[in-house]
């Protein structure tokens, strides 16, 4: 199976990878599991099991590999969902949070394989960010520092005044 984007972001897990790529292809629309490879009789990993699961979520290409305990996911990396409305916020911040998952500050999680996510609305962050009022930028980022969970509608009134 050839991976047709230049850069493709290959996630590690010990054990987890198809469970995991499951998981996040069951949470957002136009997302599918493209292959499943197993570990060979010769290869590191036990004979027939998972090595490599390749899927897509909302068309961007992921690969995911059971690699052992060696390495684990943080918060260095993360994932940010650009929501359109609260309700969009609404659905993967529960979603993602389900079996097991913990909330962050500032509309960051981490599911419950360890992946960090940021749901937020990149609209609202452009538009704080490239409107120079620096009272309203300060006011915004007030706001979202006491928050878990993004509430766009709390945002824009701190972003109005």
């Amino acid at each position: 199976m050839a991976i047709q984007q230049k850069i493709t972001p290959y996630l590690w897990f010990d054990g987890t990878a198809e469970e995991a790529a499951k998981f996040y292809v069951s949470i957002f629309p136009n997302s599918r599991i493209v292959a499943v490879s197993n570990y060979p009789e010769a290869g590191p990993g036990d004979p027939g099991s998972v090595m490599v699961v390749v899927f897509e979520l909302e068309g961007q290409t992921f690969g995911a590999i059971n690699g052992g305990t060696m390495f684990t996911l943080s918060e260095a990396t993360s994932f940010l969902i650009d929501c359109t409305t609260q309700a969009e916020i609404d659905h993967y911040w529960s979603r993602l949070l389900e079996g097991g998952g913990t909330e962050q500050p500032c509309g960051w999680l981490k599911d419950r394989y360890g992946m960090s996510w940021q749901v937020n609305s990149q609209r609202l962050v452009e538009k704080v960010h490239t409107s120079g009022d620096t009272a309203a930028i300060a006011r915004v980022m007030a706001a979202m520092m006491e928050m878990g969970k993004i509430d766009l509608g709390a945002l824009e009134r701190a972003y109005e005044g």
